[in-house]
């Protein structure tokens, strides 16, 4: 079942959609936060977005530029703006489709089955990013990188694998031990200094996209990452 996210602020018109495309067979989630739906976005995870442009805060435009740096996943805009320059925006700012309001709901899920085959048709690639976020922190799973409030920084795998488990495990103590057998593999030998060297050069890391002091160590027990670093 393909997860559909609905990013419309008349709430009216969101359920019609959310009830006729559930008729359909398809799981639907929408917007809570307008005020960061790249975080809704990640949290949800869907396999298609219907994007209205005019929403609170920023309009639609910003926010499929937000997801397009996480993700590929399919975006139609839907729109009372019909205008030839509005669509072309769409299409420039990494839109998949656009379809004007007032629409029928037959033309609706004819386009999102449209892009679904084009997108997860049996010879296209999955163009899904995992993305792991903890308090505006993104993990880029697939590329060794972290993102903060717009700096990127590229991590070690080991780093990154530090980075990971403490964040899985926020707020809680893992304990040395528990990173050694993480750090461990078939090639590299692993001990308390190479824990530690690892360790220091992921704070140092962190410190370049403004996240310090976030990690505790605890003497005898092991490390732990403190959350709400966003508030800092």
């Amino acid at each position: 079942m393909y997860k559909i996210m609905i990013i419309e602020d008349d709430k009216k018109l969101q359920e019609l959609i959310r009830s006729h495309l559930e008729k359909y067979g398809y799981e639907t989630c929408t917007v809570k936060d307008f005020s960061d739906i790249k975080k809704e976005f990640i949290n949800n995870n869907p396999n298609l977005i219907l994007m209205d442009i005019n929403l609170p805060y920023f309009d639609g435009f910003y926010w499929c530029r937000e997801i397009r740096t996480v993700s590929k996943v399919p975006i139609i805009f839907i729109s009372a703006r019909d205008s030839d320059m509005d669509q072309v925006m769409a299409i420039e700012n990494g839109g998949d489709d656009y379809i004007t309001k007032p629409f029928s709901y037959d033309l609706l899920i004819v386009k999102i089955k449209g892009v679904i085959r084009r997108v997860y048709g049996e010879y296209s690639e999955n163009n899904h990013m995992e993305i792991f976020e903890v308090d505006g922190l993104y993990m880029h799973i697939n590329k060794n990188i972290v993102e903060y409030n717009g700096k990127k920084v590229e991590l070690s795998s080991k780093e990154f694998l530090l980075l990971y488990s403490l964040l899985k495990n926020v707020n809680n103590i893992v304990s040395r031990e528990q990173l050694l057998e993480i750090l461990w593999n078939d090639i590299d030998f692993v001990d308390d200094n190479t824990l530690s060297v690892n360790m220091t050069r992921l704070r140092k890391r962190l410190e370049d996209i403004g996240i310090v002091d976030a990690i505790e160590t605890k003497r005898g027990q092991g490390y732990r990452m403190i959350s709400n670093w966003d508030k800092r």
